[in-house]
């Protein structure tokens, strides 16, 4: 997960981490001229120190009553020597002989660290110095007359008071850069904090125009920098909203072309194959019995056949020419109807009664069960719609079955029109083409019945034509149920 800091508080942070970087740097050089100034204070004490007690050395070993070799010089007197010499400088002092064996010493410490890489430094003539703690131990060489070493002079030095002060120093500036970081940060906060919350209102306003609310307003209203680019935010989410409506409406206007275009041409193509296919078939047909009856003209079976079979062929060919021409028009000059009230339930009656005859040939009933209702609709569309609907309800019954015709009006101001068969019925899966052109469910039965599989394409076309919507359903006992609906005339006078 990544943390996000807000502007004002990074702007501050940097303020304050300026402020604390400049109390650092300076109190880092303020220190580092402090030790500096002690340690050339500490070595020039410690050398006129050890001057003075190099020169007592020198003079007690001149001035002795036989003049003894060095070494035995600083092994009877080191001790003494060492002594005197921590009294005279008040710093505790050691004695060493050319050799580096120690002769005297006033530090009571039996064990001391280890000096003798800087004591043989110091044997070699130069002055040493090494920290042990918080104390400087100072090597510095006697010399004789000749110039030789005559032994070598240990000092400790405490820098114990130069470290406290060092340290309270120390103390002082990080309590000054806590205080100047605190205070940098508030100031800087406060400072930076309506410059933030400007950029803010900036940052959401342009937001809102990617996620698509565009401003009505300028988010921030300044004399400055930052309240120009304000306006100018404003004037882009105007110019962007306009031209995103223009394009959002050319890109509709093109989609729904295009999906017009491309139904209609998968439209064309279908009906062409279709009704070509279609047309072919009873053509073929008659072809082959005109082949027949050249071959055979003295047999009067088969010219009988052939002249019933022609005759259903070209009945079934003209009503193919009918219903495409119909729907063609349909398709064309989208059909200038002569709307009406029409009362559905005589006109129901009426073409019921014609129905009968034929439905009496196939061993069947029609029953109407109707209550007044009145539409506003093509009586000649109408009767084309349930013409078909009953002429399919025949063709595909089973013999002793019926057909039942209901009307009743709902409370939405539609008036229902339910047509029921007991026939062959419709499967599942054929039920969403069943209103497309050309589309049978069986092929063959559709050829031995006259059927087209444009009657009920047609029949779609007619009632939303007049306002209505049609349905497939599956009948409760086998058989198919259509529900058309129609909106119920209303006679405002």
């Amino acid at each position: 997960m990544r943390f996000r800091f807000s502007l004002k508080l990074k702007m501050s942070l940097v303020l304050a981490i300026l402020l604390i970087l400049t109390v650092g740097v300076l109190s880092e050089l303020v220190l580092r001229g402090i030790t500096l100034n002690q340690q050339q204070r500490m070595e020039e004490a410690l050398a006129k120190q050890s001057q003075v007690a190099a020169q007592y050395v020198r003079q007690n070993y001149i001035t002795g009553e036989e003049r003894l070799p060095a070494a035995t010089f600083m092994s009877q007197n080191g001790k003494r020597l060492s002594l005197y010499l921590a009294m005279l400088s008040g710093l505790p002092t050691a004695l060493y002989d050319a050799s580096g064996k120690e002769t005297g010493s006033s530090l009571t410490i039996p064990s001391l660290p280890d000096y003798s890489d800087t004591l043989e430094y110091a044997l070699k003539g130069s002055i040493a110095y090494q920290t042990a703690g918080d104390s400087v131990v100072y090597f510095a060489p006697i010399r004789s007359d000749d110039g030789g070493v005559l032994g070598v002079l240990r000092m400790h030095y405490s820098t114990g008071r130069e470290l406290h002060f060092v340290k309270e120093i120390r103390d002082l500036f990080r309590t000054a850069g806590l205080i100047v970081l605190a205070a940098g940060f508030l100031i800087g906060y406060g400072y930076f904090y309506r410059l933030a919350a400007v950029i803010s209102k900036l940052r959401r306003a342009s937001r809102e125009i990617r996620e698509g609310h565009y401003l009505k307003r300028t988010p921030v209203r300044r004399r400055d920098e930052l309240g120009d680019l304000g306006n100018d935010i404003y004037y882009m989410s105007g110019s962007i909203e306009a031209n995103i409506a223009g394009m959002q409406e050319e890109q509709r206007k093109l989609e729904l072309a295009i999906r017009k275009l491309q139904e209609l041409e998968r439209q064309q193509k279908q009906f062409i194959g279709n009704i070509s296919h279609e047309f072919k078939t009873p053509l073929t047909a008659i072809r082959a019995y005109i082949d027949l009856l050249g071959m055979y003209r003295d047999d009067p079976k088969l010219t009988e056949e052939a002249i019933d079979s022609m005759d259903k062929e070209s009945e079934r060919l003209y009503e193919m020419v009918d219903k495409v021409l119909h729907l063609a028009e349909l398709e064309k000059y989208d059909f200038e109807h002569q709307a009406e009230p029409v009362a559905l339930d005589e006109l129901l009656l009426d073409l019921s009664g014609r129905m009968r005859g034929k439905a009496a040939k196939f061993d069947l009933t029609i029953e109407t069960i109707l209550k007044p209702s009145v539409v506003w609709a093509d009586r000649e569309n109408l009767i084309h719609i349930f013409i078909n609907l009953l002429d399919n309800a025949i063709k595909y019954n089973l013999p002793g079955g019926r057909i039942v015709i209901r009307t009743e009006a709902d409370e939405d101001g539609q008036v229902i029109v339910t047509l029921e068969d007991t026939g062959i019925g419709i499967p599942a899966e054929a039920r969403d083409k069943i209103f497309e052109p050309f589309f049978t469910v069986n092929k063959d039965r559709a050829r031995r019945s006259g059927g087209t599989g444009l009657g009920l394409s047609l029949v779609k076309q007619l009632t939303e034509a007049q306002g209505g919507v049609i349905g497939l359903f599956p009948a409760a006992g086998g058989g198919t149920v259509f529900r058309i609906t129609f909106p119920m005339f209303r006679n405002e006078a």
